[in-house]
């Protein structure tokens, strides 16, 4: 799987604590090997985010990306629940 990232998504991941980022990152690789891994809890967004998808990093915190393709995604935002918004 090849990703791109939204220049706001780098900066987000930025901003982390050092060791959310390494969290991150892991969930990132083991996305980009198979987006629907059963740990990543990868689903479908409705509402405002529809057309968008949502994978888990952590209880807390999950990553919101949109295919472009079988074999593309791009990264559009990381934060905790309030990244729904």
């Amino acid at each position: 799987m090849q990703l791109s990232y939204k220049p706001s998504f780098v900066r987000a991941l930025q901003k982390l604590p050092p060791s959310l980022q390494h969290e991150a990152l892991g969930s990132i690789t083991l996305f980009r090997q198979d987006p629907f891994d059963p740990s990543l809890k990868t689903h479908k967004l409705q509402g405002k985010l529809c057309g968008r998808w949502s994978f888990s990093v952590n209880y807390r915190y999950r990553i919101v990306f949109r295919f472009e393709g079988k074999e593309h995604a791009h990264l559009l935002a990381i934060g905790d629940h309030d990244v729904y918004r």
